[in-house]
């Protein structure tokens, strides 16, 4: 909880819905959100918080649908487990939000139709490999969260237990996994074609966002991580590089765009000091690619900062303690939107400022 507050993040628990029970679930959300004078409560504080810790966002369970989780179970058991504990965490913090264990087909379908009235998100996960083919492996991504925003749509439409409710996705777990375990246990290497991937990803997330409410890449530190670590060095893997930028740099209120030019992955967005547009642009080529921008009632002042990432082949990486083959780059350049030209391999990212 303290390093989510250094950092700005928002702490997210899932408690124990295998092996644990709805007693133990309860008694965790007193001890992190309960009052220094309830049981619980006063176990914290005797830790050195008095104050309660305010965590929103708890996930009953994780990927319960999988025989690699302890204390897997049919789904006409868990959910009956799931409303249980729901009701048990709920009765000791009704302001938290609940997220349940998702997979898109008949689990989450028999969630969603079971438990409507005991969780606010659903979960889903994915994970996509090596494919061969630049532009195959890159745009997998969006297409994997297309393909669940699709199916949870299509849900909502005929699944009677959520008419009148708005049970958004948590894509809690999302990433590439293929590779060589280099970084200790489940430590893959990324490249530049993963960080075009993630980039093209990001953009889908901001088309998807009526119905996706939370995004989480998993993970945050070797693993499968955006950061990669030696016994002395420490580095931004590619992936992690796009979402420092994108978190850094890009706007929060996402902005239609019409004639997606392919190859091209193109989003806009809003910074919330409602005067800064931004656009990002993935080129998933080896060539440089031509684009006419047309951007309707906004008269541009200048373009303000121009970001990129790039490297010099689609397998470029960087390594803890060398020099990194992919960077973040404040670049110089002409600007002239009726005859944009996006650099092979590249992520780019423009800043307009209103006049």
């Amino acid at each position: 909880m303290t390093f989510c507050r250094l950092v700005g993040a928002e702490p997210y628990i899932t408690v124990n819905s295998g092996q644990g029970n709805e007693t133990l679930a309860a008694e965790e959300v007193e001890y992190v959100n309960g009052p220094a004078d309830s049981p619980m409560g006063r176990l914290r504080s005797q830790n050195g918080h008095p104050e309660p810790f305010g965590c929103r966002f708890w996930s009953i369970g994780n990927e319960m649908y999988g025989d690699w989780q302890l204390g897997h179970m049919p789904l006409k058991d868990y959910v009956l487990r799931h409303n249980r504990f729901a009701q048990a965490m709920k009765a000791k913090d009704p302001s938290i939000k609940l997220v349940g264990v998702g997979a898109i087909g008949s689990w989450s379908e028999g969630m969603l139709k079971a438990c409507a009235d005991y969780l606010d998100f659903i979960s889903e996960h994915f994970y996509v490999g090596e494919q061969p083919g630049l532009l195959t492996h890159v745009f997998q991504v969006p297409r994997a969260i297309r393909r669940i925003a699709e199916a949870h749509r299509y849900y909502r439409k005929t699944i009677p237990e959520l008419k009148g409710k708005n049970i958004r996705i948590a894509l809690d777990e999302w990433n590439y996994w293929y590779g060589p375990y280099i970084y200790g246990e489940l430590g893959t290497q990324y490249f530049l074609k993963d960080a075009l991937g993630i980039a093209a990803g990001l953009h889908e997330y901001y088309r998807q966002a009526g119905i996706i409410y939370m995004a989480n890449y998993a993970q945050t530190v070797n693993v499968i991580g955006a950061i990669k670590t030696s016994k002395t060095e420490a580095v931004f893997d590619t992936t992690g590089l796009v979402l420092k930028l994108y978190r850094n740099e890009f706007g929060t209120i996402p902005v239609k765009i019409s004639g997606q030019p392919e190859p091209l992955d193109i989003m806009a967005a809003w910074k919330e000091d409602g005067k800064t547009l931004t656009l990002a642009v993935v080129n998933a080529t080896g060539e440089t690619q031509k684009l006419s921008l047309n951007i309707k009632n906004f008269p541009l002042a200048k373009v303000e900062k121009i970001f990129r990432i790039t490297g010099s082949n689609e397998n470029s990486c960087n390594v803890p303690g060398r020099e990194p083959e992919v960077k973040i780059e404040e670049i110089q350049e002409n600007f002239r939107p009726e005859k944009l030209t996006v650099p092979p391999l590249s992520i780019t990212l423009y800043q307009f400022r209103r006049k």
